[in-house]
């Protein structure tokens, strides 16, 4: 365990959390809707620090980031818990385990040795991600801190529910994320996740106010989110605030609680796609399903393919010091 960061004692040995946009008061004993926050006589603490439930190396192209040192090898590391519930969670096996009232689960990996396996199998990135970085902050904070120093970069792929005080803190250390914008309603939130779109979109505003590069994905549930109704709002949202932001349109598997809905067909996300591309957005992808179009990065300027993917895997080849190599066009991105 560690002490927390962000947080204020407040009346009758209650906290408050301002790690992320719940804002949690705590009552002693308590711990928040992350499971892994806890109110010990008056002092908030982490009880996740150092504690990993899963470490492996991915493709940089699997949180998905396609213009943050693409063809890279990202070392992923999560702790269990998570600040949402929401009900189609792909890691639910590991991220709600604190739900069940299991914190022991894990390995006590030092932020040392963490940084140490990244130089070790020549990683650029390290990736916090699988659950929620934000309820692991501490330990990423200190892991992201030591990988800077070694020249590796860090990774947030997260829910998007940070405060801007966190982000501001983090932001020296910090170099990419990858942010989900699950829906473009309110209700659907909440009812789907436990949280509000205000917070998510605010703090998708921080991040790209801190100059912290962001790609956003939307998992398209039918019955959910495939009208054009929200997937125009969302297009429109990214555009109005940068249409160099990359957006990430993926198919959708029956997972967790919620078996009931189909898996979303590959017409919807290529229709997601031309709306995105509609709205003016330069880099428009389709994930989790095979895409004639989705899956390259195509220059602005003269249409040539920049990168060709296949799955994880990218050819870069027409990318020359971030610039289309046929017309010398600048492509948004982290490159080198």
């Amino acid at each position: 365990m560690k002490e927390a960061m962000f947080w204020e004692a407040i009346e009758n040995g209650q906290v408050k959390c301002g790690l992320c946009h719940h804002q949690c008061i705590l009552k002693d004993g308590k711990r928040g809707i992350c499971g892994v926050r806890e109110n010990q006589g008056g002092v908030l603490m982490s009880l996740v620090y150092g504690s990993a439930i899963s470490q492996a190396v991915d493709p940089i192209e699997k949180k998905p980031l396609h213009h943050f040192l693409p063809g890279s090898t990202s070392l992923s590391i999560a702790t269990v818990g998570c600040n949402f519930r929401c009900l189609h969670c792909q890691n639910y096996s590991i991220s709600h385990i604190p739900n069940r009232g299991i914190l022991d689960e894990g390995h006590s990996i030092p932020p040392e040795r963490i940084v140490q396996s990244a130089v070790r199998y020549n990683c650029a990135s390290i990736s916090y991600t699988y659950t929620e970085p934000t309820v692991f902050y501490e330990y990423a904070y200190e892991i992201a801190k030591l990988a800077s120093e070694k020249g590796i970069k860090n990774v947030f792929v997260t829910n998007g529910y940070t405060t801007a005080e966190a982000l501001k803190e983090i932001k020296p250390y910090l170099h990419a994320a990858n942010v989900d914008l699950k829906f473009f309603d309110d209700a659907k939130y909440q009812e789907l996740c436990g949280a509000k779109l205000d917070g998510v979109l605010e703090t998708i505003r921080t991040y790209h106010e801190l100059g912290i590069w962001i790609e956003l994905t939307t998992l398209i549930i039918p019955g959910h989110n495939d009208d054009d109704e929200q997937l125009k709002a969302i297009a429109g949202f990214i555009a109005e605030l940068d249409r160099n932001i990359p957006w990430h349109v993926t198919a959708f598997r029956p997972m967790h609680r919620m078996q009931d809905r189909p898996s979303t067909p590959t017409a919807t996300l290529e229709h997601a796609r031309k709306l995105g591309v509609d709205a003016g957005l330069k880099y428009v992808y389709v994930g989790n399903a095979p895409s004639s179009e989705g899956e390259a990065t195509w220059c602005p300027s003269c249409g040539a393919a920049v990168i060709k993917r296949s799955g994880f895997t990218s050819d870069k080849h027409k990318l020359t010091n971030g610039a289309c190599a046929a017309c010398g066009a600048p492509i948004a991105g982290v490159w080198a």
